[in-house]
Protein backbone atom coordinates (compact mmCIF):
# COMPACT_ATOMS: atom_id res chain seq x y z
CA UNK A 1 0.00 0.00 0.00
CA UNK A 2 2.96 2.34 0.83
CA UNK A 3 4.57 1.22 -2.23
CA UNK A 4 1.41 2.53 -4.32
CA UNK A 5 1.19 5.46 -2.29
CA UNK A 6 4.35 6.78 -3.33
CA UNK A 7 4.11 6.19 -6.58
CA UNK A 8 1.13 8.05 -7.36
CA UNK A 9 2.73 10.90 -5.16
CA UNK A 10 5.56 10.66 -7.75
CA UNK A 11 3.57 10.59 -11.22
CA UNK A 12 1.35 13.17 -9.51
CA UNK A 13 4.48 15.53 -8.89
CA UNK A 14 5.83 14.95 -12.06
CA UNK A 15 2.37 15.39 -13.77
CA UNK A 16 2.11 18.90 -11.83
CA UNK A 17 5.68 20.12 -13.10
CA UNK A 18 4.47 19.23 -16.95
CA UNK A 19 1.77 21.38 -16.52
CA UNK A 20 3.40 24.00 -14.37
CA UNK A 21 6.02 24.20 -16.96
CA UNK A 22 4.57 26.71 -19.76
CA UNK A 23 2.91 29.07 -17.12
CA UNK A 24 6.59 29.71 -15.60
CA UNK A 25 8.29 29.68 -19.04
CA UNK A 26 5.12 32.48 -19.89
CA UNK A 27 6.16 34.30 -16.45
CA UNK A 28 9.87 34.70 -17.35
CA UNK A 29 9.29 35.25 -21.58
CA UNK A 30 6.93 38.00 -20.25
CA UNK A 31 9.09 40.04 -17.87
CA UNK A 32 7.28 38.24 -14.14
CA UNK A 33 3.73 38.37 -15.96
CA UNK A 34 2.49 35.44 -17.12
CA UNK A 35 0.67 35.54 -20.63
CA UNK A 36 2.00 37.41 -23.86
CA UNK A 37 4.30 40.33 -23.88
CA UNK A 38 2.38 43.78 -22.83
CA UNK A 39 2.08 45.60 -26.30
CA UNK A 40 0.39 41.81 -27.93
CA UNK A 41 -1.56 41.38 -24.87
CA UNK A 42 -5.23 41.35 -25.14
CA UNK A 43 -7.01 44.90 -24.11
CA UNK A 44 -4.05 46.69 -24.69
CA UNK A 45 -4.14 50.24 -26.18
CA UNK A 46 -1.39 49.02 -28.91
CA UNK A 47 -3.17 49.96 -32.57
CA UNK A 48 -3.77 46.34 -34.67
CA UNK A 49 -4.93 45.25 -37.95
CA UNK A 50 -5.03 42.23 -40.36
CA UNK A 51 -3.25 44.29 -42.92
CA UNK A 52 -1.75 47.71 -42.22
CA UNK A 53 -1.93 50.18 -45.11
CA UNK A 54 -1.35 53.71 -45.69
CA UNK A 55 -3.44 57.01 -48.55
CA UNK A 56 -1.74 59.49 -49.10
CA UNK A 57 -3.60 62.44 -50.51
CA UNK A 58 -1.54 64.38 -53.18
CA UNK A 59 -4.46 67.11 -53.88
CA UNK A 60 -3.08 68.16 -49.97
CA UNK A 61 0.48 67.65 -50.62
CA UNK A 62 1.19 69.98 -53.33
CA UNK A 63 4.85 71.59 -52.78
CA UNK A 64 7.88 70.84 -51.37
CA UNK A 65 6.92 72.74 -47.98
CA UNK A 66 4.29 70.37 -47.63
CA UNK A 67 6.03 67.49 -47.67
CA UNK A 68 9.21 68.71 -45.94
CA UNK A 69 7.67 68.30 -41.89
CA UNK A 70 6.80 64.82 -42.77
CA UNK A 71 10.14 64.22 -44.00
CA UNK A 72 11.44 65.37 -41.24
CA UNK A 73 9.54 64.03 -38.31
CA UNK A 74 9.85 60.60 -39.91
CA UNK A 75 13.91 61.13 -39.92
CA UNK A 76 14.15 62.71 -36.42
CA UNK A 77 11.88 59.81 -34.98
CA UNK A 78 13.91 57.33 -36.64
CA UNK A 79 17.64 58.63 -36.00
CA UNK A 80 17.75 58.86 -40.09
CA UNK A 81 21.57 61.01 -40.30
CA UNK A 82 21.31 63.74 -42.75
CA UNK A 83 24.48 63.27 -44.87
CA UNK A 84 25.40 66.12 -47.02
CA UNK A 85 28.20 66.93 -49.33
CA UNK A 86 29.47 69.95 -46.66
CA UNK A 87 29.73 66.81 -44.00
CA UNK A 88 31.34 64.15 -46.49
CA UNK A 89 33.54 66.70 -49.13
CA UNK A 90 31.59 65.74 -52.63
CA UNK A 91 28.17 65.75 -53.72
CA UNK A 92 28.25 62.61 -55.74
CA UNK A 93 29.24 60.59 -52.07
CA UNK A 94 26.75 62.25 -50.15
CA UNK A 95 24.24 61.25 -52.85
CA UNK A 96 25.49 57.75 -52.72
CA UNK A 97 25.57 57.88 -49.11
CA UNK A 98 21.97 59.32 -48.72
CA UNK A 99 20.05 57.30 -45.93
CA UNK A 100 16.03 57.43 -47.13
CA UNK A 101 12.84 56.50 -44.93
CA UNK A 102 10.10 58.61 -46.69
CA UNK A 103 11.62 61.00 -49.27
CA UNK A 104 10.45 63.18 -52.36
CA UNK A 105 9.98 62.65 -55.79
CA UNK A 106 8.17 63.51 -59.45
CA UNK A 107 5.30 61.18 -60.80
CA UNK A 108 7.42 60.12 -63.60
CA UNK A 109 9.97 58.99 -61.06
CA UNK A 110 7.18 57.46 -58.57
CA UNK A 111 4.84 55.80 -61.74
CA UNK A 112 6.94 55.32 -64.60
CA UNK A 113 4.24 52.80 -65.93
CA UNK A 114 1.60 55.71 -65.68
CA UNK A 115 3.48 58.17 -67.82
CA UNK A 116 1.81 59.84 -70.92
CA UNK A 117 2.86 62.92 -72.84
CA UNK A 118 -0.56 64.60 -71.93
CA UNK A 119 -0.74 64.06 -68.43
CA UNK A 120 -2.08 66.84 -66.60
CA UNK A 121 0.60 69.72 -66.03
CA UNK A 122 0.20 70.30 -62.21
CA UNK A 123 0.04 66.36 -61.21
CA UNK A 124 3.34 66.63 -63.14
CA UNK A 125 5.28 69.19 -61.57
CA UNK A 126 3.46 67.65 -57.95
CA UNK A 127 6.16 66.17 -55.40
CA UNK A 128 5.53 63.05 -54.41
CA UNK A 129 6.29 61.35 -51.46
CA UNK A 130 7.37 57.79 -51.79
CA UNK A 131 8.48 55.51 -49.03
CA UNK A 132 8.32 51.15 -48.36
CA UNK A 133 5.11 49.72 -49.21
CA UNK A 134 4.84 46.98 -47.30
CA UNK A 135 4.09 45.00 -50.31
CA UNK A 136 1.68 42.02 -50.14
CA UNK A 137 4.15 39.84 -52.03
CA UNK A 138 7.49 41.40 -50.87
CA UNK A 139 10.47 40.41 -52.43
CA UNK A 140 12.57 41.83 -50.37
CA UNK A 141 12.15 39.34 -47.90
CA UNK A 142 12.44 35.82 -50.08
CA UNK A 143 16.31 37.72 -51.09
CA UNK A 144 17.02 37.93 -47.43
CA UNK A 145 19.32 34.89 -46.79
CA UNK A 146 19.16 35.87 -42.80
CA UNK A 147 15.55 36.21 -42.41
CA UNK A 148 16.76 40.03 -41.42
CA UNK A 149 13.56 41.44 -43.44
CA UNK A 150 10.25 39.66 -42.74
CA UNK A 151 6.45 40.32 -42.74
CA UNK A 152 4.82 40.69 -39.65
CA UNK A 153 1.23 39.05 -39.29
CA UNK A 154 0.01 42.57 -39.64
CA UNK A 155 1.09 42.96 -43.41
CA UNK A 156 4.15 45.40 -42.28
CA UNK A 157 7.34 44.36 -43.53
CA UNK A 158 10.00 45.09 -40.62
CA UNK A 159 13.68 44.63 -40.62
CA UNK A 160 15.77 43.49 -37.52
CA UNK A 161 18.97 45.25 -38.08
CA UNK A 162 20.99 42.86 -35.52
CA UNK A 163 20.22 40.22 -38.46
CA UNK A 164 21.53 42.33 -41.07
CA UNK A 165 24.58 41.14 -43.13
CA UNK A 166 24.82 43.43 -45.72
CA UNK A 167 24.56 41.79 -48.60
CA UNK A 168 21.70 44.16 -50.31
CA UNK A 169 20.34 41.41 -51.95
CA UNK A 170 17.13 42.73 -50.37
CA UNK A 171 17.89 46.36 -52.01
CA UNK A 172 18.41 44.36 -55.40
CA UNK A 173 14.91 42.38 -54.80
CA UNK A 174 13.04 46.05 -54.16
CA UNK A 175 11.59 47.64 -56.66
CA UNK A 176 11.05 50.45 -55.40
CA UNK A 177 14.06 51.44 -54.23
CA UNK A 178 13.08 51.99 -50.55
CA UNK A 179 15.98 50.95 -48.95
CA UNK A 180 19.26 52.65 -48.09
CA UNK A 181 22.73 50.70 -47.02
CA UNK A 182 24.61 52.55 -44.54
CA UNK A 183 28.09 52.55 -46.53
CA UNK A 184 29.37 54.67 -43.09
CA UNK A 185 28.47 55.08 -38.85
CA UNK A 186 25.45 56.77 -39.61
CA UNK A 187 25.56 57.93 -35.71
CA UNK A 188 28.10 61.05 -36.12
CA UNK A 189 25.66 62.69 -39.09
CA UNK A 190 22.33 62.48 -36.68
CA UNK A 191 21.88 65.88 -34.99
CA UNK A 192 20.04 64.71 -31.99
CA UNK A 193 19.38 61.19 -30.98
CA UNK A 194 16.11 60.10 -30.37
CA UNK A 195 17.06 57.31 -27.71
CA UNK A 196 13.31 55.70 -27.68
CA UNK A 197 14.74 54.16 -31.06
CA UNK A 198 17.91 52.21 -32.16
CA UNK A 199 20.93 53.69 -34.04
CA UNK A 200 22.03 51.80 -36.76
CA UNK A 201 25.77 51.01 -37.60
CA UNK A 202 27.90 50.95 -40.69
CA UNK A 203 27.03 48.01 -42.65
CA UNK A 204 23.27 47.67 -42.31
CA UNK A 205 20.44 48.21 -44.25
CA UNK A 206 17.64 50.33 -43.00
CA UNK A 207 13.72 51.63 -44.21
CA UNK A 208 10.43 52.67 -43.21
CA UNK A 209 8.57 50.47 -40.70
CA UNK A 210 5.18 51.97 -40.98
CA UNK A 211 6.34 53.57 -36.92
CA UNK A 212 6.14 50.02 -35.36
CA UNK A 213 7.51 51.12 -32.47
CA UNK A 214 4.36 53.87 -32.10
CA UNK A 215 1.67 51.20 -33.29
CA UNK A 216 2.94 49.14 -30.26
CA UNK A 217 2.17 51.94 -27.56
CA UNK A 218 -1.27 53.21 -29.76
CA UNK A 219 -0.05 56.06 -31.83
CA UNK A 220 -0.31 56.62 -35.65
CA UNK A 221 2.92 56.76 -37.70
CA UNK A 222 4.69 59.95 -37.13
CA UNK A 223 4.31 61.17 -40.95
CA UNK A 224 0.77 60.42 -40.60
CA UNK A 225 0.31 62.48 -36.72
CA UNK A 226 1.73 65.22 -38.73
CA UNK A 227 0.21 65.81 -41.90
CA UNK A 228 -3.25 67.31 -40.38
CA UNK A 229 -5.31 64.57 -42.62
CA UNK A 230 -3.53 64.52 -45.50
CA UNK A 231 -2.65 60.79 -45.32
CA UNK A 232 -4.88 57.98 -43.59
CA UNK A 233 -3.32 54.81 -42.20
CA UNK A 234 -5.19 51.71 -41.17
CA UNK A 235 -6.55 48.35 -41.33
CA UNK A 236 -7.28 47.56 -45.40
CA UNK A 237 -9.05 44.28 -44.19
CA UNK A 238 -11.58 46.29 -42.08
CA UNK A 239 -14.55 46.88 -44.38
CA UNK A 240 -15.93 49.73 -41.70
CA UNK A 241 -11.89 51.45 -41.23
CA UNK A 242 -11.20 54.89 -42.37
CA UNK A 243 -8.84 54.10 -45.05
CA UNK A 244 -11.10 51.84 -46.17
CA UNK A 245 -14.14 54.29 -46.86
CA UNK A 246 -11.30 56.97 -47.96
CA UNK A 247 -10.35 54.01 -50.78
CA UNK A 248 -14.56 54.08 -51.48
CA UNK A 249 -14.81 57.62 -52.22
CA UNK A 250 -11.42 58.46 -54.06
CA UNK A 251 -9.58 57.26 -57.27
CA UNK A 252 -6.24 55.75 -56.10
CA UNK A 253 -3.12 54.34 -57.36
CA UNK A 254 -0.37 52.44 -56.07
CA UNK A 255 3.59 51.76 -57.79
CA UNK A 256 4.02 49.36 -60.12
CA UNK A 257 1.11 47.19 -59.88
CA UNK A 258 1.84 45.47 -62.79
CA UNK A 259 4.92 43.52 -60.69
CA UNK A 260 2.84 41.67 -58.35
CA UNK A 261 3.99 42.83 -55.15
CA UNK A 262 0.85 44.25 -53.52
CA UNK A 263 1.79 47.83 -52.79
CA UNK A 264 -0.35 48.62 -49.47
CA UNK A 265 0.79 52.36 -50.41
CA UNK A 266 -2.32 54.03 -52.01
CA UNK A 267 -2.13 57.82 -53.59
CA UNK A 268 -5.21 60.27 -54.41
CA UNK A 269 -4.28 61.91 -57.16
Amino acid sequence: MEDSRRQFLKIAGIAAVGLGAKPVADVLGAGGEAGPAPHTRKGDKALTAKQFGLVIDTTKLTSPEDLEPLIAVCHKVHNVPHITAETVGDEKTAKRHEIKWIWETHFHNAFPDLENKYLNAEVEERPFLVLCNHCENPPCVRACPTQATFKRPDGIVIMDFHRCIGCRFCMAACPFGSRSFNFRDPRPFIAETNRKFPTRTKGVVEKCNFCAERLAVGQPPACVEASNGAMIFGDLEDPDSEIRQVLKENYTIRRKVALGTGPAVYYII
